[in-house]
């Protein structure tokens, strides 16, 4: 075959039409998946470039209120406040809302005596009927804790019950806020503190590569995600989205539907790598599979705004590209489906390795199965230079295996979206110990940077 030949031919030829017609829409999904995250990656790296640094007033600039919805949180809620507490900053209330506590919370909190800690307690039958509803009961008595404040100027901050912001995280917030009016919110970037268990290191490389790639990309125009935990908000961008029980609504991701919300309204988003809040990993994998399985569901439920974003007062491209990243368990069904699809091919010997232009078959077979996790893990470590992208390129390839082990939560989500199952269960925590507290790294990086 000559070279004009070859390079015309079709990667799927000698197939029956019905295999090609899958394998083609998977290879295209595959590629303008490819191509859309490299272009996050090189707006997330322009991004990080041009990010505002804290002026003289810095976090004190603002007044901060921070929630942290509690239920049976014995583990990990002291060492939570203390940390809020420790914060540097002049203006600072933290709201525990204990959600009907049957452990030793309550005791936990009234063991603290601090003139900045309010502690909110609820009772059933009202209690434990999901995060939002904890989060409207502080919203709804903000006024105690701000006074004559200009709501403008006051950041709401959620932080779980198992959260460490790192004591400069306020500063590089700050930034944000100060440098646009019209910025609404601010997500800091999630590490797992007892990252030194193996499934616990991938949830760190999970949220490290979604932060670095999908969420600062997205950060030049405004449309950067919420996350709950590390989640900073203008107290008047909440004002704008509340309805009569306040700005969070009762969803499964109750912290994307916010940030929606106040895309819709017009206020921007962004995502701050500097600024970081440590939680824990859970260590084993069916709590899990059972959390990615709520988070996936909640992401479902969110589909019902892609008619009010694809009117939102950002760009097109913007608006386009949010519903696109809504859309992502679609685009991961295709490859999965083709995946599936190529592996029932080769062992049914209907299309072996090198039968119909092998090349590409290797190549296709690569691009499904690491080229997302190389692109997020090299993003990821792109700030430590040289030896940070080689480091982010080998750990890609390990990083797909944990991306498909939790791959069927996906098809659990689906079930229970369509079978309209709400119910959910607290995330698991274990006992803190003293040695999986590892230092905040979040603004070693940035220097290093």
């Amino acid at each position: 075959m000559n070279p004009i030949s070859f390079a015309l031919s079709m990667p799927f030829d000698g197939l029956a039409w019905q295999w090609q017609t899958i394998l083609y829409v998977v290879l295209i999904t595959a590629i303008s998946m490819l191509l859309w995250t490299t272009d996050l990656f090189l707006r997330g790296r322009r991004a990080r470039r041009h990010a505002p640094e804290p002026d003289e007033l810095g976090a004190n600039r603002f007044s901060w209120v921070f929630l942290v919805p509690a239920l049976n949180e014995e583990m990990t809620i002291a060492d939570t406040v203390h940390h809020l507490l420790a914060l540097p900053l002049e203006r600072r209330t933290v709201v525990v809302i204990d959600d009907a506590s049957d452990d030793n919370t309550a005791r936990l909190l009234a063991e603290i005596e601090h003139d900045d800690l309010t502690v909110l307690r609820r009772e059933k039958p009202e209690a434990r009927t999901g995060k939002a509803a904890t989060l409207n009961l502080a919203y709804s008595k903000m006024d105690d804790y701000i006074g004559d404040a200009d709501r403008a100027e006051v950041i709401t901050v959620v932080v779980d019950a198992d959260g460490r912001i790192n004591e400069h995280a306020p500063r590089y917030v700050a930034a944000h806020f100060a440098d646009d009016e019209r910025v609404g919110g601010v997500q800091s970037q999630v590490r797992i503190y007892n990252r030194k268990h193996l499934l616990t290191w991938f949830q760190d490389i999970e949220f490290g590569s979604v932060g670095n790639l999908f969420q600062l990309g997205r950060t030049g125009w405004g449309t950067a995600a919420m996350g709950g935990n590390g989640q900073y908000n203008r107290l008047s961008a909440l004002d704008d989205v509340s309805d009569e029980n306040g700005p969070w609504r009762n969803s499964l991701a109750e912290d994307q539907d916010l940030g929606l919300r106040l895309i819709i309204a017009g206020w921007d988003g962004r995502q701050e790598v500097r600024a970081t809040v440590e939680q824990q990993g859970l260590p084993k994998l069916r709590p899990l599979l059972r959390q990615r399985t709520r988070w996936s569901q909640g992401n479902l439920q969110s589909l019902a705004l892609l008619d009010d974003l694809m009117h939102a007062r950002h760009p097109l491209l913007a608006r386009f590209e949010t519903c696109a990243y809504l859309l992502i368990p679609l685009w991961q069904s295709i490859i999965g489906v083709g995946m599936l699809v190529a592996l029932y091919l080769l062992v049914t010997g209907v299309a072996p390795v090198w039968a119909y232009g092998g090349w590409w078959q290797i190549v296709f077979f690569y691009i499904l199965g690491f080229g997302g996790t190389v692109m997020g893990s090299i993003a990821s470590r792109a700030n430590r230079g040289p030896k940070g992208y080689l480091a982010g390129f080998f750990i890609g390839h390990v990083y797909a295996y944990y991306s498909w082990m939790i791959w069927p939560v996906l098809i659990r989500s689906v079930f229970r979206q369509l079978t309209e199952r709400r119910d959910w269960i607290k995330t698991e925590r274990v006992p803190v110990e003293d040695e999986l507290k590892d230092e905040f790294d979040g603004v070693e990086e940035h220097k290093a940077a």
